[in-house]
This record gives structure tokens, sequence and C-alpha cells, in this order.
């Protein structure tokens, strides 16, 4: 039996892993949950599954989970803050899933992989913002780090076929849906709503990473993290819109021939591929009908309706902090449109520029980007209060 921690176990990646628990009650242990203001849901999840452990982001909220514990007559240990959280992803485990929207889940990544945790990533912006710091401590600690994008597990499993052989690869091809954008005219971007980008097309997914999809800002995220995942240049990275998402990601071999690996839009599938890697376990989740799917479509991206794609593959090629840069005026403008106070416009100008007039810091550390990601968001998010 694995033992398993949920960095962020109320989100929407959280909540599926849990549904993948549940599906095989004999395989997993739930040994300790983080969430952060979804308190019913988590004195739910804390009866059904009796983790070891639960971290909560206020001491207020951990008192009332506290009690609940109290009254169910369990044994599970409630703390509070960052600290905790930080010490919750050091408890030795068999995998941490880490599901947390943003850089908040930084530090406790890094700290799992010194404890020699193996990783299974949602969040992007670890990779994003970390980097080369990240990926060289999971090296040194011999730390392996899943990914559970389904795009990078897609590719995964791809190279897989070729023993992650990357001299016998040409490219490295993800897929992106579009978002719900990508027939709109880019004149009416400018009167786009709040409830309109987050009705993403196929996926259910956070608030934050819906947006994201929708100025394909997801997609050049992604970028950045398979270049760290998988150590490949950018010019052997691309991207293709496939608006059914049901191909996840390809890889072009350097005979010309292509492997894709397809499935239906269902987060599960990646995470249960994580939770059970190297294995493939039978599951009671919906599967692809071949004879269902009537075409499968596919298009160049478009870097000018799109501006934040064309900057996230040239931020990452710049390297150093860049990236967290980058990333940082996401979260930030992505916040405040969010909260409707920016338009969505407002997101990708905002963004480009902030890269114009940060400059990159050489040769970082984990607490200077951290300190820097910090930094920025909260320049931001004061000129909009």
């Amino acid at each position: 039996m694995k033992n398993i921690i949920v960095l962020g176990s109320t989100g929407s990646i959280g909540t599926q892993t849990l549904d993948v628990i549940r599906n095989f009650p004999g395989d997993f242990h739930l040994k300790g949950i983080s969430a952060g203001k979804n308190i019913d849901l988590v004195k739910k999840q804390i009866t059904e599954f009796k983790p070891d452990f639960v971290v909560i982001q206020s001491e207020k909220h951990a008192k009332d989970c506290d009690a609940h514990i109290k009254k169910e007559s369990l044994k599970t240990q409630v703390s509070w803050g960052q600290k905790a959280l930080v010490n919750l992803a050091e408890i030795p485990c068999d995998l941490v899933i880490v599901a947390i929207v943003g850089t908040a889940s930084l530090l406790p990544t890094y700290k799992a992989i010194q404890a020699k945790n193996p990783i299974a990533l949602a969040c992007k912006e670890v990779l994003v913002s970390g980097g080369h710091i990240i990926t060289n401590e999971a090296k040194k600690h011999n730390t392996p780090i899943l990914p559970i994008d389904s795009e990078h597990a897609a590719l995964k499993q791809c190279l897989a076929g070729v023993d992650g052989k990357l001299q016998e690869v040409n490219k490295l091809i993800l897929t992106a849906s579009g978002g719900p954008f990508w027939n709109t005219d880019i004149s009416k971007f400018s009167s786009i709503t709040r409830a309109q980008a987050l009705k993403h097309p196929n996926w259910t997914m956070g608030a934050k990473i819906t947006i994201d999809s929708a100025t394909l800002m997801n997609k050049g995220l992604e970028i950045i993290e398979a270049h760290h995942l998988f150590d490949v240049p950018y010019d052997k990275l691309d991207i293709i819109i496939h608006p059914q998402s049901i191909i996840h990601s390809l890889v072009e071999f350097t005979d010309g021939t292509i492997l894709s690996q397809m499935g239906l839009p269902d987060m599960r599938f990646p995470i249960q591929y994580a939770m059970s890697y190297p294995e493939k376990w039978e599951n009671p989740w919906p599967k692809t009908r071949l004879s269902d799917l009537k075409s499968l479509d596919f298009h160049d991206p478009d870097y000018d309706k799109f501006p934040l794609l064309k900057l996230a593959f040239e931020t990452g090629r710049a390297g150093d902090c860049s990236p967290a840069i980058l990333n940082a005026a996401n979260e930030a403008y992505v916040h405040l449109f969010l909260e409707e106070k920016i338009g969505f416009m407002d997101i990708m100008n905002g963004v480009q520029q902030r890269m114009e007039s940060t400059p990159a810091p050489q040769n970082p550390s984990i607490e200077d980007i951290i300190a820097l990601d910090t930094a920025i968001k909260e320049d931001i998010l004061s000129t909009h209060t």
C-alpha cells in the first residue's frame, strides 16, 4: 500500500486524486492532506479517508477541523500555516501530489524533494519558476518527479516507447484545445467577461488554470515545464491546436514517424498514471470509443492573437529568473481578472509590460525566486486596490 500526501486536497486535482484513492482502497493510504478555505469539504475528506495529518491555511479553520476530528473520535493531527505545510511535505511517504495553485507550492515541493519524497506534479508553476533549481535538487537526491498535467503525462508515456532515448526524438508536441476563444475574433477580446473565460469547452479545472487556458498562457507555461521535465531544448518543443482534446501530446521521432497518446479529457487518467507508475491499472473511468470520434482537427497556433504563448517561448529561452517573472506577473493579473478589477486584454498587456520593466536576477536561489515572486505580485496587486 502506497502512502500518499496530497497538497491541495480540495481543489480540482486534489478531489480527483481522492477519487482515484476511493477506487483503489487497497492500494493507497491517504497519509496527509493540506487545504485552504473550503473547510466543509476538508471535514468530509477527513471523515472518509481518515488521514494521519491535516494542514489548514488559517488557525481559525484548523481549530474548526480539530473540533470535528474530536467529535468523530479520529486520530488525525491538525496544524496550520506555511511552516506546517512544509513539514507535511517532508513526512516520509511514497508520493507527494503537489496540487496547490501557483508558486505557493514551490517551497513545499523543494523541501519534499530534499526529504527524498517522490513528487507527482500538477502545478506547472513549480518548474516554471524553480526550473533548474528544482530539477538539479531532484537529481542530487535521486528523487523522481512525475507529471500529472495530461500533456506531460502523455509525453512520458510516448517516450517510454523508445525508453526515453531523446537522441531518437525530433520534436515533443503538446496539444492545446485553443480554449473558449480560439474562434473568437480578437476585436471582441476587450469585452470578454469572467464568466465567459471560465467556460472551458472540454476540461473541468480550477479557475486560475481555466483563465490561463483562455489566454493560452497555460500552454506556454507547459512548454517551459516540458523543457525542465524532459531536459530538452526549446527548438525540440512545439504546440499544435487540437480542439477535441482527445490527443494529449505527440512525439515525432527522427525517422519521421509520430507516436501520440489519446484518451477522453479526464484528469483521473494522468493522476492514476502518476500514482500507479510504472504500472497501468484497470479503472472504472469512461473509455475512448474510436467509433465515436467523428473528426480530429489540428491547427497551428495563432501567436498574434495569443501573444502570451510566444512570450513564454521567448522567456523560457532567456532562462535565469525570466520565467519566474513571467509566472508571477501572470498569477497577479489573472487574480485581478477573476476579481473583475481588470479586463481580459489587461492580462496579456500587463504581463508583457511587466516582463519589459523587470530585470531578471542572475543565478537565483530558491529563496531569491520566492522573494521575487512575492514582490512582483504585491506590486501589481497594490496598484489595483
